[in-house]
């Protein structure tokens, strides 16, 4: 049995993706567990962008398959509807991105932002919502007094925590992260990735996080893939990946690290 459960939350078997008639990543496998979290590395150009994408629905995937587990069934996305797959955005999947303005409404309160996808899940009552969004700024380390303050106002690594708090309050299942600390000071990276790493234990979430940072990785994953030239070359949890990597790109990449 898997230390996460026993069935995956997610199964990806050869999947691929092309751009025309160039791969942008292909011949993918590997499952994920609830409780999971799995990071993708590599330098740019390497496939992982694509690789998340086409997790996400967001690209196409033209060969092998990508399932994902809806009751007690591996369901093939790519036979979902549009309207099936938006339930899925709304009600068990979110995704945090590298730009936090991508992923909230920067004129439009704090409160509102978390307060959305809760009605968009079904809640009408304001004190109710009000009262989420005041838990969900505490989780995430804002100011209640700063609810009714648009993240226009705030900074960056204040806005990439309201993302999160806006991506987690109505419970996802899977979440998907693209470079979330990137950009962010050193100091604003580390207090970031501890608020990610206790809220995916404190919420049990399946996470795959795409990073071209290796100290990122480690800190908040439990397996990583390594890819190259659209390839997964080397996988495996993440400290054996990075203090014994087997791939001669992987331990350029970990040696390039250690130098720096």
């Amino acid at each position: 049995m898997n230390e996460f459960d026993e069935r995956p939350l997610l199964s990806v078997t050869g999947a691929g993706h092309r751009y025309g008639d160039i791969y942008g990543c292909r011949d993918v496998s590997f499952d994920l567990w609830p409780g999971e979290v799995l990071a993708v590395v590599g330098e740019s150009g390497s496939g992982k962008t694509t690789l998340l994408g086409m997790l996400a629905q967001q690209l196409s995937v033209d060969e092998g398959s990508v399932r994902y587990r809806t009751g007690d069934d591996l369901v093939e996305l790519s036979s979902l509807s549009e309207r099936e797959v938006r339930r899925l955005w709304r009600t068990e999947w979110g995704f945090v991105h590298q730009h936090a303005a991508d992923g909230l409404r920067m004129h439009v309160s704090a409160g509102g932002n978390i307060g959305e996808p809760l009605m968009a899940n079904g809640a009408r009552h304001y004190g109710t919502i009000r009262a989420r969004a005041e838990e969900w700024l505490a989780r995430v380390e804002i100011p209640a007094d700063r609810i009714d303050d648009p993240p226009s106002t705030f900074s960056g690594g204040m806005r990439q925590r309201l993302q999160i708090a806006r991506n987690l309050v109505f419970g996802p299942r899977l979440v998907f992260m693209d470079e979330p600390t990137s950009g962010l000071d050193v100091s604003v990276q580390a207090r970031l990735l501890d608020l990610l790493r206790s809220l995916v234990a404190d919420l049990g979430l399946a996470v795959v996080i795409v990073t071209h940072d290796l100290a990122v990785a480690r800190l908040i994953s439990h397996r990583t893939l390594v890819m190259k030239d659209g390839a997964v070359i080397e996988s495996g949890l993440t400290d054996r990946v990075l203090d014994d990597p087997h791939a001669a790109y992987t331990q350029l990449l970990v040696s390039s690290i250690l130098q720096g």
